[in-house]
């Protein structure tokens, strides 16, 4: 990728940011709503926690850190979808998607960076709120060492990517499906459950636990809580992440692919 790309690529992800920062009413909507789940969430884990100290290998504290952990980042990681997904398939149903074929921009680094951009500001304009509002008012474990938090930080951005790049597939799929609302469903379902939202990963049994841990959504809150909360060896998590963001880019690649000579087929 050239200089002249990378700023494309840069003004993009920026152009993005200011774009979600119009929304005011929908970001103060939102930081209210993820306050309030936190609060549920946090009542019913400490209810939990009482019953069964140290479940998932998680003293008290450390449950309450994850849940507003995931209030954060529910909206910056689209954990339940709501990004550039929608905007996408619809652009694929009118025909749009030719428009974009024709920049001169690859189209899925154009998706990525506006995507890394909605996410930016999503967590600084909905994430931070949330969180602060749970540190200060529930007994939370947070690291000292900034090298923890700088670990935290390329969990969170291979996260991100690793989202975007499922988000990819899923958009995609509307190139043979006459509807995608399936699929979008689908992929809240998926991103609820797998991404350890609702409860942890390390909370899940057996065979199941060691399921739902090695599939691609434990990339985007579980891994990096744990690389917060110091349970998860830093460079481990990086590599699973990496893994995973590389094949699924590299399967976006190729759907695109035959996407593309679907279009020149259809459309001349």
């Amino acid at each position: 990728m050239g200089v002249g790309s990378s700023r494309l690529y840069a003004a993009v992800a920026a152009g993005a940011f200011r774009r979600y920062a119009t929304y005011r009413v929908a970001t103060a909507a939102g930081v209210f709503t993820n306050t309030v789940f936190g609060l549920i969430l946090v009542y019913t884990y400490l209810a939990l926690w009482d019953e069964r100290p140290h479940l998932g290998g998680y003293d008290q504290s450390q449950a309450v850190t994850y849940v507003w952990l995931g209030q954060a980042l529910f909206a910056a990681l689209a954990i339940q979808g709501g990004g550039f997904e929608n905007e996408l398939m619809e652009r694929i149903r009118t025909g749009e998607i030719a428009i974009d074929l024709y920049r001169p921009a690859d189209l899925q680094l154009w998706w990525l960076a506006a995507d890394l951009g909605r996410s930016a500001f999503q967590l600084l304009g909905r994430g931070v709120i949330p969180f602060a509002f749970g540190a200060f008012f529930f007994p939370v474990a947070l690291p000292d060492d900034p090298l923890v938090w700088l670990a935290f930080l390329v969990a969170l951005l291979l996260g991100a990517v690793v989202s975007f790049a499922v988000r990819y597939l899923v958009a995609l799929s509307g190139f043979w499906l006459l509807d995608g609302t399936g699929m979008l469903q689908l992929l809240m379902i998926t991103g609820l459950f797998c991404s350890g939202m609702t409860l942890p990963l390390n909370v899940f049994p057996g065979g199941l636990g060691e399921v739902v841990r090695a599939l691609p959504w434990s990339a985007l809150l579980q891994l990096p809580a744990d690389v917060l909360l110091g349970e998860a060896d830093p460079l481990r998590t990086f590599a699973f992440q990496a893994v995973w963001a590389v094949a699924l880019l590299a399967a976006g690649r190729l759907v695109q692919a035959a996407a593309t000579r679907r279009v020149v087929v259809q459309g001349g």
